[in-house]
């Protein structure tokens, strides 16, 4: 079908159907919503609410952005958990004291023996994180460069390093290279997950696993000690 003929049937929906392929496409409506929700990042997790609204209004299937209903929940949670605690010690024990990384987490440290900021950090790691990130990282730019791209095998090899490198970015301005480098490195490992199984709900469990393994690290003063495990 030509560009001509597509536009046309395009005109010939009802205004809401067009407003809803406008809104999936990549024309003038759907570079705003891409920027849109871009710029709800600042404001987390204001960007994953506003991929939601995308959504519904492009009439996306759930499922193209990862909301698919697991076989189980129990398991998904048990294996997020898993999965997110084990990840974080292998980065905190062996990934990062590889890449010189100071042990401690300047940008956190201040939660060291701090419980009075204990409630508002877990639940930033659950909603912001787990949610927030998961959302808009893999759900919504995986679903909007497999349109881009396709879904080609080098597509999605493309779209794993072209998120994890995004995702990566913003944790440097308040974490540093470290920080990013972890980043990259979680997004290359959550990415390739939701790459091949196209389901998001364990990956949600799984990232707020890991950013509370973390936050329990450096609460309880172990950051030095796990990071020197297998490196003295």
């Amino acid at each position: 079908m030509s560009d001509a003929a597509g536009a046309a049937d395009s005109c010939a929906l009802p205004p809401q159907d067009r407003f809803a392929v406008e809104l999936r496409g990549f024309g003038p409506l759907g570079i705003l919503a891409v920027l849109v929700i871009a710029a709800g990042q600042i404001v987390a997790p204001l960007g994953a609410v506003l991929v939601l609204v995308w959504a519904m209004l492009s009439r996306t299937p759930w499922r193209e952005i990862g909301y698919v209903r697991p076989e189980s929940w129990t398991g998904s949670l048990v294996a997020g958990i898993v999965f997110g605690v084990t990840f974080k010690f292998l980065m905190k024990a062996i990934v990062m004291p590889l890449f010189g990384a100071n042990p401690t987490n300047q940008a956190y440290h201040y939660l060291a023996g701090n419980p009075t900021a204990l409630p508002a950090v877990m639940l930033t790691m659950i909603f912001v994180a787990g949610f927030g990130e998961e959302t808009v990282f893999r759900g919504y730019m995986f679903e909007r460069l497999g349109k881009l791209l396709g879904r080609s095998r080098a597509a999605r090899i493309i779209t794993v390093f072209a998120s994890a490198a995004l995702f990566g970015s913003l944790h440097y301005f308040d974490q540093g290279p470290a920080g990013a480098q972890q980043a990259i490195i979680t997004g290359l490992a959550f990415g390739t997950v939701f790459a091949v199984t196209g389901r998001i709900w364990m990956l949600m469990c799984a990232h707020a696993a890991f950013d509370l393994t973390a936050v329990a690290i450096i609460y309880l003063n172990l950051e030095s000690t796990v990071a020197h495990l297998v490196f003295k």
